[in-house]
């Protein structure tokens, strides 16, 4: 929890390894997980360190295993084994044995899948073949009924007969859908001198390009002379279509379509045989390939993390520097221990601990429940190092706040048990849908789904609100009190008299039994015309009251970081003004609105005489109040007095903040500045004394010893990290008093969002129900229940979409606001910057879901 609250103690650690142990070192570095190596090289070009053939081997062997993983996917057949429980980082020497086996399998299938294509290739175009020859008797049948017919119209009266007309002819085959056009294009080009056949192929053909089916069409084209066979075979190249040799006898065509049919057969056999070896060497890699990714990604990583360090002058070892926690550095040395070990070396790797003024990264140990938590943190900005962290208290805060706005028991419980169904299936659900991110970002903040509907189920029963109905469970401290010849019929509106004392001469009647409802909001005002009017003067107290309450506790956590830091002036001049002011105005409020509750009841005395808060606190900057002029407006005796008295600490604590600080500063710094020159006077004092001719050796080494330390003090001193600037400081708490006195009033306006969205969310649910649900349920018996059967959908589907999705949207993103503007901005700075461990199992994530950050 010291971890969560304030984040881990951080260390600047410098690592010596052997050249030979590093590579192993490092791999067990990378399965500790929690070292954060620093890049010693940032100047030097990534093309340019020492390790970069080693990095760009291994993205060889990642382009290859890509390759497989491709290729077994397509494979619908085959499945994807898992890698192994624990993938070990291969050693250094095994790269030559990985290499060597996936450039061995690429090469493999490389070759199967050309041969693969060329089979697929010659199958498809002998399968073309053999409809065309089918296709073409039916074509030649006709072309020789023309050219008969031709021939007898040209017959002249001599005995002599004119030779029949010799047409030319191309056969091919062409996608179905590319008929019409090709046609057209015959048909403007040749103008009408070619005479085209088609015929569709029935069966689809396999396009080994892209291994999808294809509809084609047989096409013959007749035409005479040369300059047309030019123009037709341009057309078809054109329309990508496939033009074969076809016989003109019958004879021959059937010789050709025997053979065609035997080198079909013999064709698919060995296609066969080919997909088979194919198919065979994918099972046999599908068996490894997540397990080489693994090995590989890691051995990149190492070399990859290695390319950051530095190498030592001799080359024998190499230097690195790293931040880890300080209650780690034992387990970071058994894990060096273990590398020198496994790479066989007898020379054990040094760690040594670093003092640097540089701020180290900030670092909080997470788990699946309050890892949803630091995101909402951490979208504000990264807490500096050693801040006090919000998320703790934004387990609690964050779904309170949204419960406030959302306040509705029956929808509170849909979302718990949409939640709930989310967490008990987390890891059957966690692979799931990885493609789809709006179900990412739901499974991803299951847990504060969980905590905001349990909070809404608690809001909801205080408003005592469940689908815009009200629950009476513990009866009423109301009840109607009338004679029994009272006639309702002629009383549109009946006023009930919230008196608990009641005057029995005057035949009053007790309503009210003075006793309030147990738990929540009493179920009588779901009924009353004036209930709005009640529930938004409730709620409306109950959001200023949370909001300064928060905004006092954000006080309390800034005061804990300035003790923890030592930082004393901003304790008095900047944490004391803050609280006075915030407690003498916005606190006293509060006060106000508990003493109004207590002191005023339900009688008409005490209903005149009670005060408008919103005015009183106005007139408080005004130096006046109501009971100036009506004593019985009075909230205590000498309400006027102590309210002076609490504006003018108050304002005071304006110039004391201002000024306070800048002014400790600058005197903290003048005082440093002297003490400074006097050190630089007797530095030159006792160089003078040194440079003298001393005849005693003790006093020289004395006098030597007392100028170097002078001298350290002096550069302590110099250090340009201290330079003081007084204007910037100035300008600097100007700003930050002005954000804060302004900010306190805008602030706990800013909190009277959750009276609006809870008012907005409950008037929306009894629209709902009002205009939807009520339809059915004032129906009768049996033509009840189907219009119940049929309203409920739309209601149902109304309520998901807009109350649940829409209006807990709207909620959330108020609370988000609500936690990082006017709760954050009072303690936390968000300088500082993440602590990214060398991890392989990060790593190994990162490269499942490239697209998650």
């Amino acid at each position: 929890m010291s971890s969560l609250f304030r984040g881990e103690d951080m260390t600047l650690c410098q690592i010596y390894f052997q050249s030979e142990a590093a590579y192993s070192c490092v791999a067990q570095l990378g399965e500790l997980g929690i070292v954060q190596f620093r890049d010693l090289n940032p100047t030097v070009n990534a093309f340019q360190r020492k390790f970069v053939n080693e990095v760009r081997r291994c993205e060889e062997m990642e382009r290859k295993l890509r390759f497989l993983e491709s290729e077994i996917i397509k494979e619908k057949e085959i499945a994807l084994t898992d890698a192994q429980e624990f993938c070990e980082a291969p050693k250094s020497k095994e790269m030559i044995d990985m290499e060597t086996a996936l450039e061995q399998l690429e090469h493999d299938l490389q070759e199967v899948n050309s041969n693969k294509d060329a089979l697929k290739k010659n199958y498809l175009e002998l399968q073309e073949l053999r409809h065309i020859l089918t296709k073409a008797t039916t074509f030649f049948e006709e072309q020789d009924r023309i050219q008969t017919g031709e021939q007898t119209v040209l017959q002249m009266d001599t005995q002599d007969r004119v030779q029949p007309l010799r047409l030319g002819f191309l056969a091919g085959v062409i996608d179905r859908e590319r008929v019409p056009s090709f046609e057209l294009m015959l048909w403007r080009i040749c103008r009408g001198n070619v005479f085209l056949r088609t015929a569709e192929i029935e069966e689809a053909l396999e396009d080994p390009k892209t291994n999808t089916q294809v509809n084609k069409t047989v096409f013959i084209l007749f035409f005479q002379g040369e300059q047309l066979k030019i123009k037709v075979k341009k057309i078809c190249e054109g329309f990508k279509a496939t033009i074969y040799p076809c016989p003109e006898t019958a004879s021959e065509r059937r010789e050709m379509g025997l053979g065609v049919m035997t080198r079909l057969e013999e064709l698919k056999t060995v296609l066969d045989q080919s997909l088979n070896l194919r198919k065979s060497l994918l099972t046999n890699a599908a068996l490894n390939v997540k397990t080489w990714f693994c090995r590989v990604r890691k051995m990149k990583a190492i070399y990859h993390t290695m390319n950051m360090f530095n190498l030592e002058v001799n080359q024998k070892c190499l230097i690195a520097e790293c931040w880890a926690p300080v209650n780690e550095l034992t387990r970071i040395k058994l894990a060096l221990d273990k590398g020198t070990e496994l790479s066989g070396s007898n020379i054990q790797s040094i760690l040594n601990r670093m003092e640097t003024k540089e701020q180290p990264p900030t670092h909080h140990r997470l788990n699946q429940f309050s890892e949803g938590f630091q995101n909402i943190v951490d979208a504000y900005g990264i807490s500096s190092y050693r801040e006090i962290n919000p998320a703790p208290f934004t387990v609690i805060t964050f779904p309170f706040l949204f419960a406030v706005m959302f306040g509705d028991a029956g929808h509170g419980l849909i979302m718990s048990l949409f939640a709930l169904f989310m967490v008990l299936r987390e890891t059957q659900l966690k692979n799931k849908f990885k493609t789809n991110e709006v179900w990412q970002i739901f499974f991803g903040g299951r847990y504060i789904i969980l905590l905001m509907g349990l909070f809404s189920i608690y809001t909801g029963v205080i408003y005592n609100d469940v689908f815009s109905k009200s629950m009476n469970i513990f009866g009423s401290s109301w009840k109607v009190g009338v004679s029994k010849d009272f006639d309702f019929e002629k009383v549109t509106v009946f006023d009930l008299n919230p008196n608990p004392n009641v005057n029995r001469s005057l035949n009053e009647v007790k309503m009210y039994s003075g006793t309030p409802y147990p738990f929540g909001v009493d179920p009588i005002w779901i009924m009353s015309i004036n209930k709005i009017a009640f529930t938004n003067s409730l709620k409306m107290k109950f959001s200023v009251i949370i909001g300064i309450m928060q905004m006092m506790f954000g006080l309390v956590l800034s005061l804990l970081n300035h003790l923890f830091f030592g930082k004393m002036a901003s304790v008095f001049f900047e944490f004391i003004p803050q609280v006075i002011f915030l407690t003498f105005i916005f606190v006293y409020l509060c006060l106000m609105i508990f003493i109004k509750w207590i002191r005023f009841d339900g009688s008409p005395n005490s209903t005149q005489c009670a005060p408008n808060l919103l005015i009183e606190l106005i007139n408080m900057f005004f130096f006046k109040s109501a009971a100036d002029e009506d004593s019985c407006k009075a909230l205590y005796s000498g309400q006027s007095i102590v309210q002076k008295i609490l504006i003018v600490l108050a304002v005071l604590c304006i110039p004391t903040m201002l000024l306070g600080k800048p002014i400790i500063l600058y005197l903290r710094h003048k005082r440093k500045s002297q003490s400074g020159v006097r050190l630089e006077e007797d530095m030159r004092h006792m160089t003078e004394l040194s440079n003298n001719v001393v005849t005693s050796d003790s006093v020289h080494q004395e006098s030597t010893y007392l100028v170097n330390s002078e001298a350290e003090l002096l550069n302590d001193h110099d250090d340009p990290e201290e330079k003081f600037d007084m204007g910037e400081i100035a300008v600097e708490q100007c700003i930050h008093t002005i954000e804060y006195f302004l900010g306190c009033i805008s602030h706990t306006a800013s909190y009277l969002r959750l009276w609006a969205l809870s008012l907005a969310h409950a008037e929306l649910s009894e629209v709902l129900w009002t205009m939807i649900l009520r339809i059915g349920l004032q129906s009768g018996s049996a033509p009840g229940f189907v219009i119940l059967w049929l309203v409920f959908v739309p209601w149902a589907a109304f309520t998901v979409g807009v109350l649940l999705l829409m209006e807990g949207l709207s909620a959330f993103l108020h609370a988000l606001r609500l936690h990082w503007v006017e709760f954050q901005s009072k303690f936390y700075k968000g300088e500082g910057y993440q602590f990214i461990p060398f991890s392989f199992q990060q790593i190994l994530e990162q490269a499942e879901n490239p697209d998650q950050l």
